[in-house]
């Protein structure tokens, strides 16, 4: 009876924990009602927490009235964020509130490989650590983007050739060699959609969408508040939809996939007649200088993508569509194409319509999600040296 009194006691200490990660900050009433413990209970773990040096409280208002805000406590540890594009590498340092502390951007060479650029993430991620005055140990975890369908279990790419010099590369097994902290990795949409999920323009709906609209183009889907990856994490791969039978061969290997006929490189050739070698940041910024070429182009982009996003939207039926990427900055150029396709060539829903909405952290999507994914997947009431001897013994992935 005492064994199952304390194995009740902390799991309701975990479910106290691991909400408090998803949202940031709640009162003590909003964490009894997301938690379904009582407030009494509630109150009790708070203190010990605060005890233990696990949350923080101070006082808030909430509706008119004065209420006590729990957070993580800063003091807890810190995570990192890696973010793996086409042509950059983005790393992130940030506390358990998911304030970013240090970050910094470095260029990509053209089909990178993943020995060298893990390589450069490790330094990297030594080297901010310098900056903020902290070190390796106090990384609770590191969250790892890729712009490929990857298994979580593995940390493997599951699709040959879409990212050329990474196939068949644990990658997080790799990474934690390096740096012996856990890493988790994910698909960069997924990533986008589980930020825009948690702190974004989809954390109060339980079904939504995330589009990110870049050099390629990729979705995250959310059922149940959770991020459906799908068997060998290809849920989402709508960069490889078929939309031209007569198109150009996809890196996947299929001929006319959608990323063949709205990514970076079909995006810009049209223009380089009449605009000379631009890049797709070129095209936004022009786009959004009136450029009748630029905004042409990112207009059919967005009729396009709509098609193909309708198609998901049917079948999953979410409640929203949350668009990000560097697309989503022309504003309207892009989403009112996009918005219409969705509104020709869905089911028109009367009890909840869907709703297309701008990402709420725009291009930064990814890499806010890389930093959620290493806070949401590390237990924070697991004593260091069993994470310790987790990463050390491969099974730093999740």
């Amino acid at each position: 009876m005492v064994g199952s009194q304390s194995s009740l006691r902390e799991a309701n200490r975990a479910r106290v924990v691991d909400t408090v990660k998803h949202h940031g900050g709640l009162t003590q009433v909003e964490l009894a009602a997301a938690t379904g413990l009582s407030q009494a209970t509630v109150s009790t773990i708070v203190k010990e927490l605060v005890a233990a040096e696990l949350v923080e409280v101070r006082n808030t208002v909430r509706s008119g009235r004065r209420a006590q805000l729990v957070t993580l406590a800063h003091r807890v540890g810190l995570v990192a964020g890696v973010l793996v594009g086409t042509r950059h590498l983005t790393v992130a340092i940030a506390d358990v509130s998911h304030e970013v502390l240090a970050e910094q951007v470095l260029p990509l060479p053209a089909e990178h490989r993943a020995d060298t650029s893990l390589d450069r993430a490790a330094l990297l991620v030594v080297d901010l650590l310098e900056r903020v005055g902290s070190e390796l140990p106090e990384v609770l975890g590191i969250g790892l983007g890729l712009p490929a369908p990857v298994d979580a279990s593995s940390g493997q790419v599951t699709v040959r050739g879409i990212l050329r010099g990474w196939d068949g590369v644990p990658v997080a097994q790799v990474l934690s060699k390096r740096l012996a902290r856990p890493v988790f990795v994910d698909n960069d949409a997924n990533l986008g959609a589980l930020a825009e999920s948690t702190v974004g323009a989809a954390r109060d709906v339980h079904d939504a969408l995330y589009v990110r609209a870049g050099h390629g183009v990729g979705a995250g889907i959310v059922l149940g508040g959770r991020v459906h990856r799908g068997v060998a994490g290809t849920a989402g791969e709508i960069g490889h939809v078929q939309v031209d039978p007569a198109g150009h061969i996809c890196s996947c290997g299929s001929r006319g996939c959608l990323d063949t006929v709205v990514g970076d490189r079909a995006l810009l050739e049209p223009l380089r007649s009449s605009h000379g070698s631009l890049t797709l940041r070129d095209v936004v910024r022009l786009a959004n200088d009136d450029d009748p070429g630029c905004r042409e182009i990112v207009a059919d982009a967005g009729t396009v993508i709509g098609g193909v996003v309708a198609g998901l939207a049917t079948s999953l039926n979410p409640e929203r569509v949350v668009v990000g990427g560097v697309l989503a900055q022309t504003g309207e150029v892009f989403l009112g194409p996009l918005r219409e396709a969705l509104r020709r060539r869905t089911m028109l829903n009367q009890v909840t319509p869907l709703e297309v909405v701008p990402a709420a952290l725009g291009v930064r999507a990814e890499l806010e999600g890389a930093l959620a994914l290493a806070l949401q997947s590390t237990d924070l009431l697991e004593r260091p040296d069993d994470v310790q001897a987790r990463v050390m013994t491969g099974k730093g992935s999740q």
